[in-house]
C-alpha cells in the first residue's frame, strides 16, 4: 500500500476542543430523550393523525362534546403534523427523538452564540441545557425552542458580527406562526433587542457593539415586517392577538404548573437559579459592562421565568451567551487563560477516539434502556390513566353511556387512547376559554356538581381515584363505580337514576 493510498484511510484529526464539542451535544441528546408522558403530547399527536386522515387542516373542535363544531384557533397545526409523521415511523421513540434533536440543534445554536474557550462553553451549556429541559417534552413548544435559537443567532449575528441576515426573519416568522403560537418569544427577543439598542445608543454610544441609528431602524422595519408575516397562516389576522387571548385566560395563572412562578424547593429548577446568580456574579465581577441588550433581554426574560416556569428556557438561551462573554473576560482579566491545544499525536488520537466511542455507546446504551417497551409502559401507566382508557375502549359503550365528564390533566391522553368518548375538557385551553374551565373545576372541587352534571348530561366519569369529586361520587347512590386501580376511578350513572 503506497503512502497516497494509506492516507485516505487516516484519521479525521479529533482535537480536545473538537472532542468536548461532540461529548458535550451527545449528552445533551442522551438527556433530551424522555419517555413521552405529557398528557398534552396526546391531543396533539390526535390533531395530526386528524389531518392526515382528512386531508385538511383541523379548525373546528372534533374532540370535545362541550365545544364540538366550534372555531378552533389550531395555532400548532404544522408542528402537529411533524409530530404525528415521527409518531408513525417510530411509535414512542419518534416522539422521544422529535424532543431530542429539537432540544440538542436548539442548544447548538445557543453554542455558536457563546464566547471563551470550550471548557467555558461547554460548562455554561451544561448549565443552560438544564435548566431549559424543564421546557422540554413531546410537544409542538420544542420548535418554538428551537426557532428562538434561530432568531437569537440572527441578531446575535446582526449585531455582534456585522453580518446581515435580517432579511431571514420575516421567513422565520411565516414558518413559527405555522408550526407553535410561542411565535411571541421572537418578538420578545426583537423588542428586547430594539429597547437596548435605543438605550445604548443614548447612553454608550462611544461602544462600537452599539447598533448606529440606521442599523436600529432597519431592525425596527424587519420587526413590522414580521408582524405582517403572521397573516401567512390559515388564521390569518386573528394570529397577531393569540398570544394575548392565551395569556388572558385565569386559569392558566392560577391552576396550571407551567404557569405559575417556579417551585424552588424542587431541584429540576435549581439550574435556572445556578444560570441566574451565575450570570449576575460574571458581571459583577468582572470590570466588562454589560451590554444594555444583554441587560434587557436578560432581565426581561429573567421576570418571565419569576413570574410563569414555562419562560425558563428562554431565559436560558439568552442568558448562556452573556454568561460566557462576561466569563470569559473574567477569566481573561485574572490571566486564567488556556493555551492553543497542542496538535493531537497518534496515541492521543487513539485515546480521543475511544474516549469518543464510549460515550456514544453509553448514551445509545442509556436511550435504547429508556426506550424499550416495558420502560415506557411503565412511565406512562405512572403517569397516564392507561388501563381506565383501557376499560373504557372495552367494557363501556359510549352510546349508552352518557357525556364524559373528565380530569383535566388527562383530557389531552384520553381524546387519543379512547377517541370514541368525547371529553368534557384538555389541555386546549383556549378552547374551552375561563368560563368552561371554571365549571370544570367547580365540579371537580365538589362545588354545584350535581347542578353541572345536569347541564351537561353527564353520565360517565373518569377522574383521579382519591379526589374530592371521586368521594361525592361513591357516597351517592346515583352513581356506581364500575372500575378503579392506583390512578383511576370511573362512575357511571346508575340506570335507575
Amino acid at each position: 500500500m503506497t503512502a497516497a493510498t494509506s492516507s485516505r484511510f487516516r484519521l479525521p484529526l479529533l482535537d480536545t476542543r473538537r472532542l468536548m464539542v461532540a461529548l458535550l451535544f451527545i449528552l445533551i441528546f442522551a438527556m433530551a430523550t424522555r419517555i413521552p408522558v405529557d398528557t398534552d403530547t396526546w391531543w396533539h399527536v390526535r390533531s395530526g393523525e386528524w389531518m392526515l386522515d382528512n386531508g385538511r387542516i383541523l379548525m373546528q373542535d372534533p374532540f370535545s362534546f362541550t365545544r364540538e363544531g366550534q372555531a378552533w384557533i389550531n395555532h400548532s397545526w404544522g408542528a402537529q403534523l411533524i409530530m404525528v409523521l415521527f409518531y408513525r415511523a417510530l411509535g414512542n421513540a419518534g416522539l422521544a427523538f422529535y424532543t431530542a434533536i429539537l432540544a440538542t440543534a436548539g442548544m447548538a445554536v445557543v453554542y455558536l452564540m457563546c464566547e471563551g474557550n470550550v471548557y467555558v462553553r461547554a460548562f455554561v451549556i451544561v448549565i443552560a441545557a438544564a435548566a431549559a429541559a424543564v421546557f422540554w417534552s413531546a410537544r409542538p413548544q420544542m420548535t418554538s425552542f428551537f426557532l428562538s435559537t434561530v432568531t437569537l443567532y440572527l441578531l446575535h449575528l446582526y449585531k455582534r458580527k456585522h453580518i446581515d441576515r435580517l432579511w431571514l426573519l420575516p421567513l422565520l416568522m411565516i414558518l413559527w406562526v405555522n408550526l407553535h403560537g410561542g411565535f411571541a418569544i421572537g418578538f420578545i427577543l426583537l423588542f428586547g433587542m430594539i429597547g437596548g439598542e435605543v438605550l445604548g445608543r443614548l447612553f454608550d454610544g462611544a461602544n462600537p457593539d452599539v447598533l448606529s441609528w440606521r442599523q436600529i431602524g432597519k431592525l425596527t422595519l424587519i420587526t413590522a415586517l414580521c408582524a405582517l408575516a403572521l397573516v401567512v397562516n390559515p388564521n390569518t389576522v386573528q394570529m397577531w392577538g393569540y398570544p394575548f387571548r392565551t395569556f388572558g385566560i385565569g386559569v392558566l395563572q392560577q391552576f396550571i404548573q407551567e404557569w405559575n412562578s417556579p417551585n424552588f424547593h424542587g431541584r429540576e429548577t435549581w439550574p435556572f437559579i445556578f444560570l441566574l446568580l451565575g450570570t449576575l456574579a460574571a458581571v459583577g465581577l468582572g470590570s466588562k459592562r454589560i451590554d444594555w441588550t444583554d441587560l434587557a433581554l436578560v432581565s426581561g426574560t429573567a421576570f418571565m421565568s419569576l413570574y410563569a416556569g414555562r419562560n425558563i428556557a428562554t431565559f436560558a438561551i439568552v442568558a448562556a451567551p452573556v454568561l460566557t462573554r462576561h466569563l470569559h473576560a473574567l477569566l481573561e482579566e485574572r490571566g486564567l487563560r488556556l493555551g492553543r491545544p497542542r496538535p493531537v499525536r497518534a496515541v492521543g488520537l487513539v485515546i480521543n477516539y475511544l474516549l469518543l466511542l464510549l460515550v456514544l455507546v453509553g448514551a445509545l446504551l442509556y436511550i435504547v434502556g429508556i426506550l424499550l417497551p416495558s420502560s415506557v409502559a411503565k412511565a406512562q401507566t405512572e403517569y397516564l390513566p392507561v388501563e381506565a382508557a383501557n376499560y373504557l375502549n372495552k367494557s363501556v359503550d359510549p352510546a349508552t353511556a352518557g357525556n364524559l365528564f373528565n380530569s383535566y390533566n388527562w383530557g389531552g391522553y384520553l381524546l387519543f387512547a379512547a377517541p370514541q368518548f368525547k371529553v368534557f375538557v384538555d389541555g386546549r385551553t383556549d378552547l374551552y376559554d375561563d368560563e368552561l374551565l371554571r365549571e370544570w373545576i367547580d365540579a371537580a372541587t365538589g362545588k354545584n356538581w350535581q347542578q353541572i352534571f345536569e347541564k351537561w348530561r353527564i353520565g360517565l366519569v373518569v377522574i383521579e381515584k382519591d379526589g374530592s369529586l371521586a368521594g361525592l361520587l361513591r357516597s351517592d347512590a346515583a352513581w356506581q363505580e364500575v372500575y378503579s386501580d392506583d390512578k383511576a376511578a370511573i362512575f357511571k350513572r346508575s340506570a335507575a337514576s
